[in-house]
């Protein structure tokens, strides 16, 4: 069937008239078209969030901590980034569409409220000069009724110095002595950079996970060629000088009665291949349980992961060791060990996780909805992980709060509920075939059972070890960055610096402007008051940070 063509008509208005209408008609199409593309993307973009809120939600009360919910926050995050990339980009092309036409009405993306700017930035004010006369009637009377103020943040891109410091030098007339000044203090001798370009390279790439060759091109592009060696020249030399920052952080966090700890892998290079090398972790927070003293992290390295490394970082420390259930501290653990025994606090993160994943619903779920190999749900797993979320809903209204404090609630209400855990955990036990994976999950609990209910005789003892976890997370950020340490002493350099960056975070203190301003004061600063330099120490107002 053949499509009806309407005869046009000849005469030139009428075509002209023809033709505007036909445009017209197109444009509100293509605004139509533009309008409801934007909308899509709106609605897509606000589910997305909606997901992302609810699966957060859902992490924050059952509180896996497994690695792989994590990485799915992760990919969610990213995922809602580009969403709302793409409303953005569409909601642009709506306007530019409506504009053009005449019946559509323009759409309007609803946008969360906009939080003001921080009052410590530096506010530049740009007056459009009001006219002169009158638009309307010519007048030269005029009046100001005020002024309407548009606030646009906006950078000024980096910009590079050379300072230069002359030293005059003068000659006695009477005795013929000359004499000069000292030469500035460098951190490499007879050195180029100064504190505030060292900080940056060091937080760039142990803070930010930058190679140092991908800072050389950039600094190239802004037209400041360095060589990758002369760069990590600097870095040596830096982590040198603040290395007694170092020990003293060490000697604040062996000087804790309670200690987290763990360890994760780095690929570090070897002869035609990289061997796993570790970067261990001990951290010191007395928050949970109302402690004065200042949080702070103290990183290891080591070439492979044998017990005779923990044994050394801890051989002058006795206390309570909050870890995972690693055979290598079980020397640590030893009566008789001198100067005192470690006592062991279990992981309740850990213990759960196993539970978890043999009651992972969700994850079965779109396992076989990919096709993939799912394994079984046990119901046996699904109770384990009810009645181990019971503990963690007490510490969420104990956390904070002072130790005895904590101590008086678990000897109330934790206590029942962990000796009816033990008992139906050798309930399960009995019914169960010694090599299944749910009695593993449980002998993983009762054979460190003392482990696990530490916590109800001492107030400061935490229920998992997620603080040595959340500082830990950066090795693995930075491996999807940097792959590899180029060598052990890499591996020890990246010990120390991730022990001060991670420290100053744990203080809530920027670690580049606090690196910065050690970095200028450390050579004339007294040995014995090294203290003052520490994070925990230093405070620097925002308007100075913002000058």
């Amino acid at each position: 069937m053949e499509a009806t063509i309407l005869p046009l008509p000849d005469d030139v208005a009428a075509l002209k008239a023809l033709l505007a209408a036909t445009i017209q008609r197109a444009d509100d199409a293509e605004a139509r078209l533009a309008t409801a593309a934007a909308r899509e993307s709106a609605t897509q973009a606000m589910i997305a969030h909606l997901k992302l809120q609810i699966a957060r939600l859902r992490r924050e009360q059952y509180g896996p901590s497994a690695e792989r919910s994590r990485r799915l926050l992760e990919q969610m995050e990213l995922q809602l980034e580009d969403l709302e990339a793409d409303s953005g980009e569409d909601d642009v092309a709506a306007g530019a569409a409506t504009a053009k036409a005449t019946s559509v009405a323009p759409f309007e993306r609803k946008r969360p409220v906009r939080k003001p700017f921080p009052a410590h930035l530096p506010r530049e004010r740009v007056v459009i000069a009001a006219p002169c006369s009158c638009p309307a009637c010519g007048g030269s009377r005029l009046s100001k009724l005020g002024e309407d103020v548009t606030e646009t943040l906006e950078v000024i891109p980096r910009s590079w110095k050379i300072i230069q410091t002359v030293r005059e030098k003068v000659a006695c007339r009477d005795c013929e002595t000359i004499s000069q000044p000292p030469a500035p203090f460098h951190v490499v001798p007879r050195g180029w950079a100064g504190p505030s370009f060292l900080a940056m390279l060091l937080f760039e790439k142990y803070g930010q996970h930058q190679p140092l060759n991908r800072q050389a091109d950039r600094f190239a592009r802004e037209g400041v060629p360095l060589a990758v060696s002369t760069l990590a020249d600097q870095v040596g030399a830096a982590a040198f000088v603040l290395t007694p920052l170092y020990r003293r952080i060490e000697a604040h966090v062996l000087a804790a009665e309670r200690l987290h700890g763990d360890d994760t892998t780095v690929p570090v290079m070897a002869k035609l291949k990289t061997d796993v090398a570790r970067l261990w972790v001990y951290v010191r927070d007395d928050r949970p349980f109302a402690g004065a003293d200042p949080p702070a992290a103290l990183f290891h390295y080591s070439r492979d992961r044998r017990g005779e490394h923990p044994r050394a970082h801890l051989a002058s420390w006795s206390g309570i060791l909050q870890a995972d259930a690693y055979g290598g501290y079980g020397e640590l653990y030893r009566e008789g060990r001198l100067p005192g025994p470690v006592r062991e606090a279990g992981c309740f993160a850990h213990a759960r996780r196993k539970f978890f994943e043999l009651a992972d619903v969700e994850g079965t779920a779109r396992k076989r909805s990919r096709g993939e190999r799912t394994s079984m749900i046990y119901p046996i797993a699904l109770e384990a992980v009810r009645r181990l979320d019971a503990p963690f809903d007490i510490e969420r209204t104990i956390n904070g709060k002072p130790a005895a404090t904590r101590l008086a609630a678990r000897q109330e209400i934790s206590a029942p509920l962990m000796a009816e855990l033990h008992a139906w955990l050798v309930a399960q036990q009995a019914m169960l075939s010694r090599n299944h994976d749910l009695a593993k999950a449980i002998n993983y609990m009762l054979r460190r059972w003392e482990a696990f209910t530490r916590f109800l005789d001492d107030g400061r003892v935490c229920l998992t070890n997620n603080a040595a976890e959340r500082a830990l997370r950066c090795v693995p950020l930075g491996r999807k960055a940097w792959l590899f340490c180029g060598s052990d002493r890499g591996g020890q350099r990246a010990a120390i610096l991730y022990t001060l960056i991670q420290t100053a975070r744990l203080n809530d203190v920027d670690p580049q402007a606090w690196l910065a301003d050690v970095l200028a004061r450390i050579a004339d600063h007294p040995a014995a008051r090294v203290d003052e330099l520490l994070p925990w120490h230093w405070r620097q107002p925002r308007a100075a940070l913002a000058a």
